[in-house]
C-alpha cells in the first residue's frame, strides 16, 4: 500500500499482491515453472545481488496499479535477495527484471501472450523466453534497442545474463548450468544429495576397513619381532 499526496488531497493507491488466481494450470506447468526458479537459485546463491521470484507482481510504473505482470520466474540483477509481496520497481532503484521465463499452459491466449511480450518489451527486460511442454517447443526474444528480435535457434543457446544453455531433445527442454549441471527437479536434487551421501557414507567405510587390515599387519609383524616403529 503507497500513498501518493497532491496539493489538493491525499490519494491511497493500492497494490494488489494476488489477483486469487492459481500460479499454475497444470501439474506440468507447475514442476517447469518450480525447476527453473528452484535451480536459478542455486547458481546464483552466492550472489547477494540478484533476486529470483516466481509468480510475483512486478508494478513497473508508481501510481498505476493497472500495469503490471506476474511472469513465472523473473531474475533482477542489481537488487538484493529477500522477501516481497510484489516487485514495486520505483522501490528496487527501478531496476526491471533483466529475465523473465513464461511457461504456457492450455489456457494461455494469442493475445494475452502478446499482452505480455508488449509489456515486456516496454518495461525493459532484456531476455524473455517461453516454454509450451506440451509441445517440447521453445521460443526465445533478445532485446535490441527499444524492441526483441526473435532468436532463431533455441537448440543449444546459452543465455548472455544466466549464462544457461538451452538443449532441445526429441521428448523434452534440458537446462544446463554455467558448471554443466542440468537442471533438476526437487526430488531429482534430493535423489542426488542421497547418492552423494551414500557414495561418501561407503567411502568412509572403505577407510575404516583399509585401517584396520593395516592395524592387524602392524600386530603380526609385531609378534614376529619385527619394530613396526621404524619401517
Amino acid at each position: 500500500m503507497v500513498q501518493q499526496v497532491t496539493p489538493e488531497t491525499t490519494i491511497e493507491v493500492i497494490y494488489p499482491e494476488s489477483d486469487g488466481q492459481p500460479m499454475a494450470d497444470n501439474t506440468e506447468q507447475f514442476a517447469w515453472i518450480v525447476k527453473i526458479k528452484e535451480n536459478l537459485e542455486i547458481i546464483f546463491a552466492s550472489q547477494a545481488d540478484v533476486f529470483i521470484a516466481g509468480d510475483l507482481f512486478w508494478y513497473p510504473v508508481k501510481g498505476n496499479p493497472n500495469i503490471k505482470q506476474a511472469p513465472d520466474t523473473m531474475v533482477v540483477f542489481g537488487r538484493p535477495k529477500g522477501k516481497r509481496g510484489s516487485y514495486l520497481q520505483w522501490d528496487e532503484d527501478n531496476i526491471s527484471p533483466q529475465v523473465v521465463f513464461e511457461i504456457l499452459s492450455p489456457d494461455n491466449t494469442l493475445k494475452e501472450m502478446t499482452k505480455k511480450l508488449q509489456f515486456y518489451q516496454r518495461y525493459g527486460v532484456e531476455e524473455y523466453y517461453i516454454y509450451d511442454a506440451a509441445k517440447n517447443d521453445l521460443n526465445g526474444l533478445l532485446r535490441s534497442g527499444d524492441s526483441f528480435e526473435v532468436i532463431e535457434e533455441m537448440n543449444g543457446w546459452i543465455s548472455p545474463r544466466l549464462g544457461i544453455r538451452f538443449t532441445l531433445t526429441p521428448d523434452t527442454l534440458e537446462i544446463i548450468s554455467p558448471t554443466g549441471q542440468k537442471f533438476l527437479s526437487p526430488i531429482e536434487i534430493d535423489q542426488l544429495r542421497e547418492q552423494e551421501r551414500q557414495a561418501k557414507e561407503a567411502a568412509l567405510q572403505e577407510l575404516e576397513k583399509e585401517r584396520d587390515r593395516y592395524q592387524e599387519l602392524l600386530a603380526k609383524l609385531r609378534k614376529k619381532g619385527i619394530d613396526t616403529d621404524n619401517l
